[in-house]
């Protein structure tokens, strides 16, 4: 097998040296050793790096996501907490849509003053309900 040194790993998954060597300190990624002074990745490291970059972008904690990973390093997502996750999401998407309506009303609205405006009012309403 061959493996991937640590600047192979940055260039191929856009990850800085140093987030590969924070995210092997905090269990996340593992080397394999070095060679010289650089570290070696197994190639399965690069999908472990996708899914760590998905995780954060959902908004995962380090510690969260380290606990999504199989002792074999791989992937092992517990479907309950990912559709809670997706749910936030959901819910986190409809308020934005809703502020994002309710601006683009603001910028079109040909009422003298928007608290005049009854389309306003009722966006405005909605999007302080909570979810």
């Amino acid at each position: 097998m061959r493996y991937l040194d640590i600047g192979e790993v940055a260039s191929a998954s856009g990850t800085a040296p140093s987030a590969l060597r924070h995210y092997e300190a905090a269990g996340l990624i593992a080397s394999v050793g070095r060679k010289g002074l650089r570290r070696q990745f197994p190639p399965e490291v690069l999908l472990q790096l996708r899914v760590i970059a998905l995780c954060k972008t959902a908004g995962f904690t380090l510690d969260e996501i380290r606990g999504m990973f199989g002792c074999d390093g791989l992937p092992n997502l517990p479907r309950a907490v990912l559709q809670r996750k997706a749910a936030e999401i959901g819910a986190k998407i409809a308020e934005l849509t809703a502020l994002r309506d309710t601006l683009e009303h603001m910028v079109a609205c040909t009422a003298p003053s928007h608290m005049e405006c009854p389309s306003f009012r009722r966006l405005v309403a909605a999007a302080g309900k909570p979810a």
